[in-house]
């Protein structure tokens, strides 16, 4: 049986978590409708590419990796949001990580959802994506196991079936909680809920699959987007061919996936009344975190660039100065000026470091790690070894429909997830307002006394 709690307090957090199951108004509806318009089209786009085939993207020849890789990357860098908020912060007890754990594991759920739709795009004839999965041929095992590509394949449907996992495990008390009280939709939760009786032996083999897949999750977030640095690094190109790709790329993974979370925390903060449980001290603690990333970033992109500057390759510096001053010299100084300049001095003053602040410094953060996954790809692919074979490339209009698409897919994703279950885990609250020492009567549902 659940363990008791102050009727208020319990009634105040039914009140406030389960409210945007079962509400919903015209803006509501009307955002929905706005999303999937952009799907729409993003999809009619795909379709066209499709039908005529790359040519009516701006890939070229030698640049046949761009905007579509640029996306798998930076999405799969998302991804990493479950795994640092909720795996390492709920293996090593942390307190204030309760309300914010199952926002994080969807964002990761969903981001490994859309990242890989790109290698398929990319893919042209995307019938033939079945290549890619290995089966028995007459020349042994299908495909070849040395390929970094199918090294792709094999972490992030391995890392999505652990998200998953992960995400689905945490949710089945309160699912059997909503099985019991909901005005509609039963069926659903008394599918979803497994029986759950909130039994001791229940309560303690749940306990303990979540913290052996918080375990397993780790190792394979590390994995994954060690992985995909390795499709860059594995080649000969310049400023590709680096053993500091790994770290680079899980740092920056990182980086993305905390700045992600904070953007979803302080729109569902807005968008739901959730000032009570998505507080100042969330924003604070993990304001200073994306302030450490932001240093840590920092310091791999300078060993990266002082590397190869220092080392005075031909090959090398080409690609180094066109970044630098060449074509890519906006979008490669946008990427520090918002990944670095403008983000570290709103994260490190206390008095910027507030819900808005930090929530300005992570679209900033956001912003400029795509810019540092797309200089990555262009300014090496733009100027491979041979120097009569290089290019210039520019996206095109279906390139970035299929993008707003992705990002718009993202959104109706995540709300229509927060309108069927619930965005903050509700036995979580529960337990950590059991295990406050000297509590006073309080209901999560009154802001000011929160805010004070």
């Amino acid at each position: 049986m659940e363990r008791p709690l102050d009727y208020d307090r319990n009634h105040a957090i039914h009140r406030d978590l389960l409210r945007p199951l079962f509400e919903s108004g015209p803006k509501f509806y009307g955002l929905l409708a706005a999303l999937a318009s952009l799907m729409l089209w993003a999809i009619a786009c795909w379709a066209y590419q499709i039908y005529n085939g790359l040519q009516v993207t701006g890939y070229n020849r030698p640049v046949m990796w761009a905007s579509y890789e640029t996306n798998f990357v930076f999405w799969v860098g998302i991804s990493h949001a479950g795994t640092l908020i909720s795996a390492i912060l709920r293996v090593t007890g942390t307190e204030w990580r309760r309300p914010i754990t199952r926002c994080a594991e969807a964002i990761t759920t969903f981001a490994l959802m859309i990242g890989p739709m790109f290698i398929l795009i990319h893919l042209g004839r995307v019938w033939h994506f079945y290549w890619v999965i290995p089966y028995p041929s007459e020349r042994g095992l299908w495909p070849n196991f040395r390929s970094p590509l199918l090294w792709d394949f094999s972490c992030i449907n391995t890392y999505l079936l652990g998200s998953l996992t992960y995400l689905y495990l945490p949710m089945i008390p309160d699912l059997a909680l909503i099985r019991d009280i909901a005005p509609r939709r039963q069926w659903l939760y008394r599918m979803l809920s497994l029986g759950w009786r909130g039994t001791e032996r229940q309560w303690r083999l749940l306990e303990r699959a979540i913290s052996v897949m918080a375990l397993i999750i780790m190792p394979l977030a590390v994995s994954v987007h060690t992985v995909v640095s390795w499709v860059f690094a594995m080649t000969i190109q310049p400023m590709w061919h680096s053993t500091i790709f790994g770290p680079y790329f899980v740092v920056g993974a990182i980086y993305s996936g905390i700045a992600a979370v904070l953007l979803a925390m302080w729109c569902f903060r807005r968008a739901y009344r959730l000032e009570a449980y998505f507080k100042p001290i969330h924003f604070n603690n993990l304001g200073l975190l994306l302030l450490t990333f932001s240093f840590l970033w920092f310091y791999f992109t300078f060993a990266e660039y002082m590397t190869s500057w220092y080392g005075n390759a031909p090959e090398e510096l080409t690609v180094f100065w066109y970044k630098l001053v060449g074509p890519l010299a906006p979008q490669f100084w946008g990427m520090i000026i918002c990944c670095f300049i403008i983000p570290v001095p709103i994260l490190a003053v206390r008095g910027f470091r507030t819900p808005f602040g930090v929530m300005l410094a992570s679209v900033f953060v956001l912003f400029g790690m795509w810019l540092e996954r797309y200089t990555i790809i262009i300014g090496t692919m733009a100027n491979p070894r041979l120097p009569f074979n290089r290019g210039f490339y520019s996206p095109s209009l279906t390139e970035i429909s299929i993008m707003i698409g992705a990002f718009a897919y993202f959104a109706f994703l995540f709300i229509v997830f927060s309108k069927i279950f619930p965005i903050v885990s509700i036995w979580e609250i529960k337990e950590g307002y059991r295990l406050e020492e000297g509590a006073k009567d309080f209901s999560p549902g009154t802001v000011s006394e929160v805010e004070s």
